[in-house]
């Protein structure tokens, strides 16, 4: 069984109007802060462990404990606060993986605050360049030590974007095919009377 339902945690935002949401410059500024903090931490990690030690393990643990890090805080707080999706891969019995997609509903995902929504998607997108850019420069170095970091970053960072960008097509989907919805079933409705007029 997942996780429990986020539909049922709509409390985590304030029950403001979108444009009252949006003249705040953040919404969750310590959630923005630190989304933003585990990327620069673990890529300057990264560049500049050699200044501080120069033991490769000691140098790969930090690193690859402040990509773990970041990882859990995207996955498990910020993708909450700041945009309001959640997601999560179930393998059942027989092994075969099943993407799962948690979404605020439509009125709550419309009072998502344009700022949070901005600085976790590009702050997603930029981690995610960034890592591949230290990948290639390990590569034409030959520094193939480092390239493992990076390649680590590269998966933590892609299956985060990937998550968050089927989440937010599923709940985009969904928002879609619930308005859908209500209009065929006002489009009946409307029907009904007019059979019994």
């Amino acid at each position: 069984m997942g996780p429990p339902i986020m539909e049922r945690q709509t409390p985590m935002l304030p029950q403001n109007t979108a444009a009252e949401n949006n003249d705040v410059r953040y919404m969750h500024p310590a959630a923005a802060f630190f989304h933003c903090a585990g990327k620069v931490a673990a890529i300057l990690s990264y560049l500049l462990c050699g200044l501080f030690s120069e033991s490769y393990v000691i140098n790969f643990v930090v690193t690859t404990l402040l990509i773990g890090i970041d990882f859990w805080i995207v996955k498990n707080v910020t993708g909450r606060l700041l945009v309001g999706l959640r997601w999560w891969n179930d393998v059942d019995e027989r092994g075969e993986s099943t993407w799962k997609f948690e979404s605020l509903n439509q009125q709550a995902l419309d009072r998502i605050n344009r700022n949070d929504s901005w600085i976790f998607w590009w702050s997603l997108y930029i981690n995610n360049a960034a890592w591949v850019a230290l990948a290639i420069i390990a590569i034409v170095k030959l520094n193939f030590d480092y390239l493992i970091i990076t390649i680590i970053a590269i998966s933590l960072t892609s299956a985060n974007t990937a998550g968050y960008s089927k989440c937010r097509k599923d709940a985009e989907r969904r928002a879609n095919a619930g308005g859908q919805g209500f209009a065929s079933s006002l489009f009946q409705a409307a029907r009904g009377v007019r059979n019994m007029v």
